[in-house]
């Protein structure tokens, strides 16, 4: 009887717990905020669709799109920038995914400067009045790489333009 308590006990978080990775999924690109939420993009691991999934621990708050189908591909925007050379050069290495929600812009990004070594990541999001919140993510954080994207189905856009 001990036993089987300690087994439900153990099992109540993993069922109360949020789904961000399905078992036909992958993790593209993932990381906590700064104010205890997650963030993680998946894709099908046969490439049949990608989603974005935002929340808390206990609940996915947020899911785009709402649709799980090959044209979810089509709704990201990818574009990165890079620079090497160091700190001399001014190097730098961005990466950014854009998408749009219900009149609100995110952007997903990821990035390095090697003039001053900082390493940043997070969530933008832009309002349709162009009032700009970012929800600043934990870098140390991070699973996977927004440029694991450069050979999918998603849009890409040369940087700048």
């Amino acid at each position: 009887m001990r036993n089987f308590f300690l087994l439900f006990a153990v099992m109540i978080p993993m069922v109360f717990s949020a789904q961000y990775l399905l078992p036909n999924e992958e993790t593209i690109f993932s990381f906590d905020t700064k104010n205890g939420k997650k963030m993680t993009l998946v894709k099908d691991k046969k490439n049949s669709y990608i989603q974005y999934r935002f929340g808390s621990k206990d609940r996915v708050e947020m899911e785009f799109p709402a649709t799980r189908t090959k044209e979810s591909w089509k709704q990201f925007t990818y574009s990165s920038y890079h620079r090497g050379g160091g700190k001399q050069n001014a190097g730098m290495d961005l990466n950014y995914l854009t998408f749009t929600n219900n009149n609100y812009q995110y952007q997903l990004f990821r990035t390095y400067s090697a003039e001053d070594e900082s390493f940043s990541t997070g969530i933008t999001v832009t309002d349709s009045k162009r009032k700009a919140t970012d929800i600043t993510g934990v870098y140390k954080t991070i699973k996977g790489c927004l440029c694991n994207l450069e050979d999918t189905e998603v849009k890409k856009e040369d940087f700048g333009s």
